[in-house]
């Protein structure tokens, strides 16, 4: 095996993991997961991923690699009002809708029939908060964040994929040296207790359909067109299928989706990984191996991140997701097709409205698809 499949699989373990843990950890105090229901639902994801890329890279023989969902967890960070046993019995509603997608391609079809100015606003919204929390932490701990922020920027001027874990690597010992972190690492493992889901319709509406969605809309539809991009067949319905049941799987222990990697993709579907692209699939083995060696040491790093300030966890989970949002903003506003749904879309999620029980991203989704359908209408009455 060349040194450059090894490497190449690797810098996308890295990169997936240590960019957007953040969130996903964030997603968990939302949901008040104790410390060791985040290490279970760290662990579970980094398994799945284990599963999924090992399986769906050898069976196809192509470099297909899985990640977890991070804006899926955006939106679970921004959930209010709920419990890890509501949001499990919200996973399993969507693991089941990504299987019904895989097995029936008429609900693949309809979901990207849903205009993509609206899915993105709706994304941008979700994220929003995130961007935004960087700059709210300023006040009171100006000496760390700003900094950063002036490290994220420059680096991310000559590599994005770098200017996170850039970050991450400064400010842990930027805050120690603050006096603002005292860093805990110890031994152990996850207790991996199953979460008995609990079925509530607010959750379904706000949790469920949302974090399927994005998964979909920003995840996997991205990632076959990495795929199709280096020239590869899509699998599709394997694809959605193989990630949907380790979804289905996952949500017993509380831990959200798995979908089809896009950026990480790239690193592993790229000359750079083989000259030879029918030997890139190679990087999902190894991938594979990268995720279970993380998963080994998931309560230390759980205990490693909550020793953090909060202002650096804000940083780090702003600053992965800055690209993620000004892509999904400039997808919602570009085209001008559906600018006002796109608009008010993204308001109405960046408000972070609830109503009956149903968080802001649901509500978002409804009110751009209605003013779509206002707008079709219109369209018929002056053509007739």
């Amino acid at each position: 095996m060349r040194i450059s499949v090894i490497i190449s699989a690797l810098v996308a373990v890295l990169v997936g993991f240590g960019g957007s843990v953040a969130i996903i950890l964030s997603a968990a105090d939302a949901l008040g997961a104790s410390e060791g229901q985040k290490a279970t639902w760290v662990t579970v994801l980094c398994l799945s991923m284990m599963a999924t890329t090992a399986i769906l890279s050898i069976r196809h023989r192509l470099p297909i690699v899985t990640a977890w969902s991070t804006p899926g967890a955006a939106v679970l960070a921004g959930v209010t009002a709920t419990s890890m046993e509501v949001a499990a019995g919200a996973f399993v509603i969507a693991a089941l809708m990504l299987i019904a997608t895989g097995l029936i391609p008429a609900l693949e079809r309809a979901v990207a029939r849903i205009p993509g100015e609206v899915a993105s606003a709706m994304l941008a919204g979700v994220l929003f908060s995130f961007v935004a929390q960087a700059a709210r932490v300023i006040p009171g701990a100006e000496a760390l964040v700003l900094p950063l922020l002036a490290l994220f920027f420059v680096v991310r001027a000559f590599s994005p994929i770098w200017a996170v874990l850039a970050v991450l690597a400064v400010g842990v010992p930027l805050a120690i040296g603050l006096g603002m972190a005292q860093p805990v690492w110890q031994g152990g493992l996850p207790p991996m207790a199953l979460i008995r889901p609990e079925w509530n319709a607010g959750a379904v509406l706000g949790v469920a359909i949302p974090l399927y969605l994005v998964t979909m809309a920003s995840q996997n539809l991205p990632g076959f067109a990495v795929l199709r991009a280096a020239g590869y067949p899509v699998p599709g319905r394997s694809i959605l299928t193989v990630t949907g049941l380790a979804s289905l799987v996952s949500a017993a222990w509380g831990a959200h989706s798995i979908n089809l990697a896009a950026i990480t993709a790239s690193i592993c579907t790229g000359p750079d990984a083989h000259p030879d692209p029918a030997k890139r699939w190679l990087t999902g083995p190894v991938y594979a191996a990268g995720y279970t060696a993380i998963a080994v040491v998931a309560m230390p790093l759980v205990l490693l991140f909550a020793s953090f300030p909060p202002a650096l966890i804000a940083v780090v989970a702003g600053a992965a997701l800055l690209g993620p949002f000004i892509g999904s903003l400039s997808g919602a506003l570009a085209s001008g097709r559906h600018a006002a749904p796109a608009a008010v879309t993204f308001v109405v999620t960046a408000s972070g409205l609830s109503l009956m029980g149903v968080g802001a991203a649901f509500w978002g989704l409804v009110a751009g698809l209605g003013l779509v359908a206002v707008e079709a209408a219109r369209d018929r009455l002056r053509r007739g």
